[in-house]
């Protein structure tokens, strides 16, 4: 589905480039006005930041359901986030080999938020084989309640859930990446905010991991997401 930038007042390729750029390269709004005021374009930071919270959440459905499946075995986990001075939490699922599966930001951390984020990561990815956790209660009850739902209506594939508290390996490149991105922020000042820019900055990273297989420049790569 094409997400329509009717309204947005400025050319597809001003906001496609600036949406790009701020989210894959961590270049500052106000940077990102100044650029453009060198090429002869007249756009506040404030309408930057605008575009994003508008477009980032569209973008991001459409790299749910544009990606290609990779592995049955997952990672599910969170980390944390600073939105006006508290903790919130990023939800997120990746395959095995590190792929992004799916990803939620949530004000808590409970059997109600892991709930939700893992029931919506099967619907778009179909059941696993197998879901590796740390020792999250919140999540280990997620899955059982998932498994409950999965065996109420007679699935006939088991999920194995596997506790360990330290998953790391797989995680830790992307975490590195989105904390590198959001750092210069020092924190969000709303929640919409913050879910949207994050929205954003998941998609750059799975166009670096190849996830849609277009083998074309990334670039391209989300501008073909949006139109």
């Amino acid at each position: 589905m094409k997400i329509s930038l009717k309204g947005a007042h400025f050319p597809k390729d001003v906001i496609l480039h600036e949406f790009f750029f701020h989210l894959r390269y961590s270049v500052w709004h106000r940077d990102l006005e100044k650029i453009l005021a060198e090429r002869g374009v007249s756009v506040e930071h404030a309408t930057l930041n605008r575009w994003i919270v508008k477009y980032a959440p569209l973008v991001a459905d459409q790299a749910r359901h544009q990606k290609r499946f990779f592995d049955r075995s997952w990672r599910m986990y969170e980390t944390y986030v600073r939105v006006k001075g508290k903790w919130v939490y990023l939800y997120r699922a990746v395959d095995k080999h590190g792929k992004t599966l799916d990803f939620m930001l949530s004000e808590r951390r409970n059997k109600a938020a892991a709930t939700k984020f893992l029931a919506r990561a099967l619907e778009l990815n179909g059941l696993q084989r197998r879901i590796v956790i740390d020792k999250s209660g919140a999540n280990t009850a997620a899955i059982k309640t998932i498994k409950k739902i999965l065996k109420g209506y007679g699935c006939p594939v088991p999920i194995e859930m596997v506790r360990r508290k330290f998953l790391n390996n797989i995680e830790e490149p992307d975490h590195r990446s989105i904390k590198r991105r959001i750092r210069p922020r020092l924190g969000f000042k709303s929640f919409a905010s913050a879910s949207a820019t994050l929205d954003g900055i998941e998609v750059a990273q799975m166009i670096r991991k190849d996830e849609f297989g277009v083998g074309i420049y990334p670039f391209k790569q989300f501008a073909k997401l949006v139109a």
